[in-house]
């Protein structure tokens, strides 16, 4: 049987996801980001990431040329920035707190809404499909207190723990 992408998005949004923010300097000096799932912790012995990024995305010519970005990931006030983040606005850093990452070549680090962030050097990419990934040396973060955004089948949630004695 063959899965097409229907299906497979299908899958992938059956399950909640953490929400990050992706961003990176353009050349220009013009602050660059994309709503993303897409990050996986590779390796904690070397600290190490991935990202897929769409081949499509304004803000990939500026991890190519850069050959650095982070990944910040949201906290439950950051739902809004998501948002924005995942649309064609024009400005999408206007109304969120940003400051520049000063290891990742000036990628923004979205401290007001982030619930941590991962300020990254590209130490490799592929081409694969409609996308580049890229694997990354972590070498600047962060974490604040909050609680972490997710996304499942076109929502946002909350994570809350459950303690080991409350009822399921």
């Amino acid at each position: 049987m063959t899965v097409g992408s229907e299906r497979f998005s299908e899958l992938f949004g059956s399950f909640p996801t953490p929400v990050a923010i992706v961003t990176a300097m353009g050349a220009d000096g013009e602050p660059l980001g994309f709503t993303s799932n897409s990050v996986c912790a590779v390796s904690a012995l070397t600290p190490t990431l991935l990202i897929s990024v769409g081949a499509t995305s304004r803000t990939l010519p500026a991890i190519v040329s850069s050959q650095a970005f982070a990944v910040n990931f949201l906290s439950a006030a950051g739902q809004g920035a998501s948002e924005v983040f995942a649309s064609k606005s024009a400005d999408k850093f206007a109304d969120v707190e940003w400051q520049p990452s000063a290891l990742a070549e000036g990628a923004p680090l979205l401290t007001g809404v982030a619930l941590g962030y991962a300020a990254c050097k590209v130490e490799s990419s592929l081409q694969v499909s409609d996308h580049r990934l890229f694997v990354a040396r972590v070498v600047e973060t962060a974490v604040f207190p909050g609680e972490p955004l997710l996304y499942r089948q076109g929502s946002y949630g909350v994570w809350r723990p459950r303690y080991a004695d409350s009822p399921v």
